[in-house]
């Protein structure tokens, strides 16, 4: 099968032949429809996560998947050949990613496909939208509240923008200017980042919010600990001394059942990705590019023929 592959850290990806992969008992294999682009993969591929994950050579990155059971472990039951599925396919040993033709993954990590989302949306949904939605879960968000999503644009922001409005709150989101517009389509209610966030947002919210997400770093959590009512509502995916001022610092999981009720969201017309760039798998190293730029609106998506 062809896959992208590096043989140590700090290489580029390279598209490569390898070995079809085994299939577990409790694992499924998938032949590739899509996969999403995460800054994480290109980091991992540096080095930067080596303390966190157990990673083995040649590795192929890439956590995100869209595609089709291809076989099934002798003891799958929820899933058969010929399914459409998504996965969030992180595991502690990090070789067997989501950059090729065909991928193993266990049964605990997937969903089946939402059925309104196009197979790069689909490949682009289950990182994300689990950060999303896991984040907005840690703040309690619903009815009623007003909240700051920091990075509003962005893969993650613009996806928590869509599942807070959908649970009734409202919403405001920062962004640079051009992608004002954007934010207004999804719901949200748009302010410039940088310096003054604080003043444009309590001009819009004078008595501040009630949750604030950090999906970029930087100065977002500062900016919403002075914004939030209560710091145990802010929650950063970015910045780990969030925690240090009673808030929560969230790194996801993976999550059939968070994969399910997003799936759920899409298909009822709730929640829909938006594609920035879509790339042939041979076209990695473009595609790491654009990630490591961070001015995407939405996903980068690899797409595996």
């Amino acid at each position: 099968m062809k896959a992208a592959t590096i043989n140590a850290y700090g290489e580029t990806p390279r598209i490569t032949e390898q070995p079809e992969p085994k299939v577990g008992p409790d694992s499924v294999l998938i032949r590739t429809k899509a996969a999403g682009v995460n800054p994480v993969d290109w980091k991992i591929t540096e080095g930067y996560l080596d303390p966190l994950v157990y990673a083995d050579f040649p590795l192929v990155p890439g956590w995100d998947i869209a595609g089709v059971v291809e076989k099934v472990g002798v003891s799958v039951t929820e899933f058969a050949p010929g399914d459409e599925v998504i996965g969030y396919n992180r595991q502690d040993h990090v070789q067997n990613g989501t950059y090729a033709e065909l991928v193993p993954a266990p049964v605990r990590v997937l969903a089946r496909k939402p059925a309104s989302l196009s197979w790069a949306q689909a490949g682009g949904l289950p990182l994300a939208g689990l950060t999303a939605y896991q984040s907005l879960r840690a703040a309690e968000v619903g009815k009623g509240d007003t909240v700051l999503v920091n990075a509003a644009a962005g893969g993650v922001g613009s996806l928590a923008v869509q599942i807070a409005v959908a649970r009734g709150a409202r919403v405001i989101g920062t962004s640079s200017e051009a992608k004002h517009d954007y934010l207004r389509s999804l719901g949200a209610e748009p302010v410039t980042y940088g310096e003054g966030l604080v003043d444009r947002v309590r001009a819009l919210a004078p008595e501040g919010v009630d949750a604030a997400f950090d999906f970029v770093g930087g100065d977002a959590v500062p900016a919403s600990l002075e914004l939030v009512k209560s710091p145990a509502r802010v929650v950063s995916i970015a910045d780990h001394t969030v925690a240090e001022h009673g808030g929560r610092y969230l790194f996801v999981r993976p999550s059939s059942e968070d994969l399910t009720a997003l799936g759920e969201l899409a298909d009822a017309g709730k929640l829909t990705v938006h594609v920035e760039k879509e790339l042939p798998l041979e076209e990695v190293a473009e595609a790491f590019r654009a990630s490591q730029e961070g001015r995407a609106r939405g996903k980068i998506v690899l797409v595996v023929a």
